[in-house]
């Protein structure tokens, strides 16, 4: 892939984090198990298993960069599980994999002295480059295999939905809403979530 090249050479030196090298390389290599392209659009869906975490973060990041699945395509979803792990979804033929770190990957990593200076609150683009570059460094050249688990392709149910393009003024603010956000309030106006007191 010419584009797994480039965002590859193109992060080399580029990030702070070794966790955002993981999740490039996880994204690229569920790619190539499922024979698909970065996402131009919303072919691709990911489900990922992260937490709210530093590095968790970053691994997504990677994720996101590697597959084109954003947040502001609406074509990934978080979980919130805690994991370093995500399901890639091709939606045009329902096939998907997961990915994760493999747990004695994860486990020295997290014994290294970049995740113990961030342990002692450390910001990461402040940790020495002669203790982060090594690692990111090492990352990028690791053949996917020997720090990722790639499960088995296997079929998934894909729902598919239309794009909502009717717009409406909510009657409080007026700000222009999709109409499925607004809500109908005690006196029959039309209100936006954060003027309808309604839960999202």
């Amino acid at each position: 892939m010419v584009f797994a090249t480039q965002v590859a050479e193109g992060v080399k030196g580029a990030e702070d984090c070794p966790a955002m090298p993981m999740g490039l390389k996880a994204g690229l290599a569920a790619m190539k198990v499922l024979g698909v392209e970065h996402a131009k659009d919303k072919e691709l869906f990911v489900e990922s298993e992260t937490g709210k975490g530093h590095a968790a973060g970053c691994f997504l990041d990677g994720i996101m960069v590697a597959t084109g699945c954003t947040y502001g395509k609406s074509n990934i979803k978080k979980r919130y599980y805690n994991k370093m792990a995500f399901t890639l979804i091709d939606l045009k033929t329902g096939l998907a994999v997961r990915v994760s770190l493999k747990p004695d990957f994860f486990e020295k990593a997290l014994a290294s002295p970049f995740v113990q200076q961030r342990k002692a609150g450390v910001p990461p683009q402040e940790i020495q480059p002669e203790i982060a570059d090594p690692l990111i460094n090492r990352i990028i050249d690791l053949d996917a295999a020997e720090f990722l688990d790639i499960g088995n392709v296997h079929s998934v149910d894909v729902k598919k939905g239309k794009g909502v393009f009717e717009t409406k003024r909510c009657d409080t603010c007026g700000e222009v809403t999709f109409v499925n956000k607004l809500r109908i309030k005690g006196d029959g106006s039309m209100a936006c979530i954060p003027c309808s007191g309604y839960e999202e």
